[in-house]
C-alpha cells in the first residue's frame, strides 16, 4: 500500500466550499471555490474535527511526521537526532520516499525534515526565502500602506523580488509543486512501495493569486495591494476596505491553489495512485483573517479560523463520509501504520490510531484535544460542542458553544463554568506552563481539578 500526502498551509476549513456547502466565509464575500478538493473529498473520510496541538509550521509537521505531540515541551526546532520520522520508518520497511515542497522552512540550515526521504526536491523563493538578492523592479509602497514600518516594507520586498519573473500561473509556487509532484510520482510508479510527501506552502501569506484568481475583492478598490498582512489589531493599520481587500485576496489564492491540485489529482488517478494507496489531504492550521480582530498566526488567536482545517483520508475501498470524531495531528502516523500492518511501530507513539474510524468501525476517537503554541501561555480544549480557551493571568478565560455560535462570538463562561472546568479536566497543568489555574470569568473565579491527560 502506497502513502501520500499533500500538506497545505493555513487552508481553513472554511474556505473549503466542501465544508462550508456554499455558504460565505464573510458577509460581502462570495463563497471560496474549490471544486477540485471537493471532488476528492466525495472520496474521503471527511473529518471535521481535526486539530494540531502544538503550533505553527515545524512544530505542527513535527506532530505529523512523528506521531508525538510537541506540546508542551517542544518550540519550533530541527528535526532532532532521537527523532524517528515517518520516511526513516518507511523505508525500512521497503518504501521509496519522496518529499516534495516549496515550504523553505524545511530546508533552512540544519532543519534536517528531509532525513529518510530517498529524494528531496525544494522549489525555491517562498515568502522570506533568501533567493533573491537583487532588489525588487517593482515598487513596494504599491504593496503597503502608510502604517507599515521599515521591517515589513523589506519582508514585503523580498517576496517581491522572488516573484519579480512571474509571467504565467505556471510560474507560481503551487504549480510547481504539482510539477515536480506528477514528476516523481510517475517515475516511481515502479516501485512496489512509495511514500509521497506533497508539502504546498500555499496558501500560506504573502496572497498575491494570478490575476484570473483575483475575482474575491472589490473591483471599484483602489487601494495598495496589501498581500502581507500585519499582526496586531488591524484597525490600527488597516481601513475596513483594506481589510475586506486581504480577505478577498485569500480567497483567491485558496482557489488557486486548488486550481493548481486538479493535475495532481490527475496524475494519481491516471497513473493508478488510487487503487492502492492511501492519501491524506490536510492543512496545517489555518489563519485568522481579522475575524476576532486581528490577522496572522498567534498564542493569542485560538479560535476556529486558525484551529480548524480539511483533513481528508482517501482509502483505494473505503466508504466515503463524513465524520465528527475528535483527532489530533500526531494520531495521523500510528493510524497509517496500523493501516499498512506496522501498528506496533506506534506502540511508544504519544499518538493514537483512528483506523476504527476510517474503517466505520467506531464513531468517536478522543474525547477532547488541546492545542497552543509552545512560547504562549494560552490553551484551547475542545470537544465536539465547546471550546475552552485558558487564557494568562489577569486576562478574561472564553468558553463557546461551537454548535449554536460557530464563529466565537459570545462568551459564556460565566453562564457555563463548569463547562470549563470539565474541559480542563482533560488536560492537567503539565500542559499549562503554569503550576496552578484557575478559571477566570467576567463576574468572578472558578476553581479548576486537574484531571487525566487523554
Amino acid at each position: 500500500m502506497n502513502i501520500i500526502i499533500i500538506c497545505l498551509d493555513s487552508l481553513r476549513q472554511d474556505h473549503v466550499s466542501f465544508y462550508h456547502q456554499g455558504k460565505p466565509a464573510f458577509e460581502g464575500i462570495p463563497a471560496c471555490r474549490t471544486p477540485n478538493i471537493d471532488a476528492f473529498a466525495q472520496q474521503c473520510v471527511a473529518f471535521e474535527n481535526a486539530y494540531p496541538c502544538g503550533l505553527p509550521t515545524i512544530p505542527i509537521r513535527m506532530e505529523l511526521m512523528t506521531g508525538q505531540f510537541s506540546l508542551p515541551y517542544r518550540p519550533w526546532q530541527p528535526l532532532a537526532p532521537t527523532d524517528i520520522p515517518m520516511a526513516e520508518i518507511l523505508r525500512k520497511e521497503g518504501y521509496v520516499c519522496g518529499l516534495i515542497s516549496d515550504t523553505y522552512h524545511y530546508r533552512a540550515p540544519g532543519m534536517n525534515y528531509h532525513r529518510g526521504f530517498n529524494a528531496y526536491h525544494w522549489i525555491r523563493g517562498q515568502e522570506y526565502d533568501p533567493y533573491n538578492s537583487a532588489p525588487t523592479r517593482r515598487n513596494v509602497t504599491s504593496y503597503v500602506n502608510e502604517n507599515y514600518p521599515p521591517q515589513w516594507r523589506q519582508l514585503v520586498a523580498q517576496f517581491l523580488a522572488n516573484t519579480d519573473d512571474f509571467t504565467q500561473e505556471t510560474d507560481w509556487f503551487p504549480a510547481k509543486v504539482v510539477e515536480q509532484a506528477c514528476d516523481w510520482l510517475k517515475k516511481n510508479r515502479c516501485h512496489e512501495k512509495i511514500f509521497c510527501w506533497i508539502d504546498s506552502f500555499d496558501p500560506h501569506e504573502p496572497w498575491d493569486p494570478p490575476k484570473r484568481f483575483d475575482t474575491y475583492t472589490d473591483p471599484s478598490y483602489k487601494g495598495p495591494r496589501l498581500i502581507m498582512p500585519m499582526g496586531g489589531q488591524a484597525a490600527a493599520w488597516a481601513t475596513e476596505e483594506q481589510i475586506a481587500y486581504i480577505r478577498g485576496l485569500y480567497a483567491g489564492e485558496v482557489s488557486f491553489v486548488d486550481h493548481c491540485l486538479e493535475p495532481l489529482f490527475t496524475c494519481l488517478a491516471e497513473n493508478g495512485y488510487f487503487d492502492d494507496s492511501i492519501i491524506v489531504l490536510l492543512a496545517d492550521h489555518g489563519h485568522p483573517l481579522a475575524d476576532h480582530g486581528k490577522f496572522l498566526k498567534g498564542a493569542d488567536r485560538l479560535y476556529s479560523e486558525l484551529l480548524k482545517v480539511p483533513f481528508l483520508v482517501r482509502l483505494p475501498n473505503g466508504a466515503p463520509r463524513r465524520t465528527k470524531a475528535l483527532v489530533q495531528f500526531p494520531d495521523l502516523l500510528p493510524t497509517l501504520l496500523e493501516l499498512i500492518g506496522l501498528k506496533n511501530d506506534a506502540a511508544s507513539m504519544h499518538g493514537r490510531s483512528f483506523a476504527p474510524v476510517l474503517l466505520g468501525q467506531e464513531e468517536k476517537h478522543r474525547e477532547a484535544v488541546i492545542a497552543g503554541y509552545h512560547a504562549g501561555v494560552d490553551r484551547c480544549i475542545r470537544d465536539g460542542i465547546w471550546s475552552y480557551i485558558q487564557r494568562p493571568e489577569g486576562e478574561t478565560d472564553e468558553l463557546y458553544n461551537l454548535l449554536e455560535d460557530p464563529r466565537e462570538t459570545r462568551n459564556l463562561i460565566d453562564v457555563y463554568p463548569q463547562e470549563a472546568v470539565r474541559l480542563a479536566s482533560y488536560f492537567g497543568n503539565y500542559w499549562r506552563r503554569r503550576a496552578t489555574h484557575i478559571v477566570k470569568g467576567i463576574q468572578g473565579e472558578y476553581e479548576v481539578a486537574s484531571g487525566p491527560v487523554i
